[in-house]
């Protein structure tokens, strides 16, 4: 019946903390996958995260099936934190937003709905992008191409091509975007470079696909929304999905939303319908129970300023780790600047290494990442930067 079903081939990321799971050598360090780890190598459970679910449990809430669009709580407070508490289009009521199962569940529900009414426009990501951008676009049958973006040799964007390859697409083409902590490279737009491609996006009549999973762990919630934001203000109409899979450390529960700013309220009330029908044709409804902890946290004051606290700390030893890294590798190999490290934001880095050295820590020195050099920094610590900047020192 199934002989003629072709073999899976595995997600090079998940393969690879396979992997590390199965290597026996104690100084082990796995920087492939993107979870943010403490300084003990776990992924924690946040102060605030463990109070809520208490406090939800001693409550003793039904488990109904929740709306197609999920949570009310939930969906108001992720448009005050993406969109910010007193914004012109929340007003207007030209947003509208569905609670998603993570972010890639917002990425499938935005993306089986722009086939749907927008099939012949094709997506353009970044060069290069995360691996599932391809995949997610891909499967719901819209011809995925790339944009240029990182300069190897420089280490930041390469703009202006950038700029000019969207200035050329057909109208109604979609941009996927990173609006902080860029995945994989770690290097994101100016604010200015952002000013430039404002106007391009609106006059070209774009659809710009906004996908923020690290807000926090750039500058800080607020800073890390200012491309979302900016964008809203200047009049664009677009798509921001969001997960709170790594600033609260919810990776399991699958929380994310799917956000769209629309022309006025006529037209986020046609929009709302449609996203509730594609909910209903894949998974029906979201999960309840992260709902519940991410509105509790986010729909009290007190609460989310513990939860901004608690990110600071996360994005902090963040930056500490990169600074321990290029102090390392810059000491072993002095003459050649390791600045990018520093400049890079949020939880991945690309390192600049080839396939080849990948191939090498990992056989050598037990130091696991992705084939295309990128780290995720949050796998670092006290215990290990040292061990993995000598051993990063010794490939290049």
């Amino acid at each position: 019946m199934f002989k003629h079903i072709d073999a899976y081939a595995g997600d090079p990321i998940l393969s690879l903390v396979e992997t590390f799971l199965q290597d026996p050598r104690p100084n082990k360090v796995n920087l492939g996958i993107g979870l943010y780890y403490d300084e003990d190598g776990r992924i924690p459970l946040l102060d605030v995260v463990k109070r809520t679910e208490i406090a939800l449990a001693a409550a003793g809430l039904t488990r109904s099936y929740l709306p197609m669009e999920g949570l009310a709580a939930y969906r108001e407070t992720v448009q005050r934190l993406v969109f910010g508490a007193d914004r012109a289009a929340a007003r207007d009521k030209r947003i509208v937003t569905v609670q998603t199962i993570g972010g890639s569940g917002a990425l499938k529900v935005g993306a089986d709905l722009l086939k749907r009414y927008f099939p012949d426009s094709g997506i353009w990501v970044s060069d290069p992008t995360w691996d599932n951008h391809r995949s997610m676009f891909d499967g719901a049958g819209i011809a995925v191409h790339d944009y240029p973006y990182y300069d190897p040799k420089s280490g930041g964007v390469r703009f202006a091509e950038m700029l000019a390859t969207i200035s050329s697409l057909p109208e109604r083409s979609i941009v996927l975007l990173h609006p902080c902590c860029h995945n994989p490279t770690g290097v994101d737009l100016s604010q200015d470079q952002w000013r430039e491609l404002f106007p391009v996006l609106i006059k070209k009549r774009l659809i710009p696909y906004f996908d923020m999973a690290y807000q926090g762990y750039g500058d800080g919630i607020d800073e890390d929304a200012w491309a979302v934001r900016a964008l809203a203000d200047a009049g664009g109409n677009f798509f921001v999905g969001n997960s709170f899979s790594k600033s609260l450390s919810l990776y399991g529960e699958r929380c994310g939303a799917l956000s769209v700013v629309c022309p006025d309220q006529a037209q986020a009330d046609l929009l709302l319908g449609q996203l509730k029908f594609t909910v209903r044709r894949n998974y029906s409804s979201p999960p309840t129970h992260g709902g519940l902890i991410v509105s509790r946290i986010l729909g009290d004051a007190a609460s989310t300023a513990e939860w901004q606290a608690e990110v600071a700390k996360m994005r902090e030893r963040i930056k500490a780790m990169r600074r321990s890294l290029h102090e390392v590798i810059s000491a072993r190999l002095p003459g050649r600047d390791f600045g990018y490290f520093l400049n890079q934001r949020g939880m991945f880095s690309y390192t600049g290494l080839s396939p080849a050295q990948v191939d090498t820590l990992r056989e050598q020195h037990a130091v696991y990442l992705v084939n295309s050099g990128r780290i995720c920094v949050a796998g670092l610590n006290l215990k290990n930067v040292a061990y993995v900047a000598e051993a990063m020192a010794a490939v290049m």
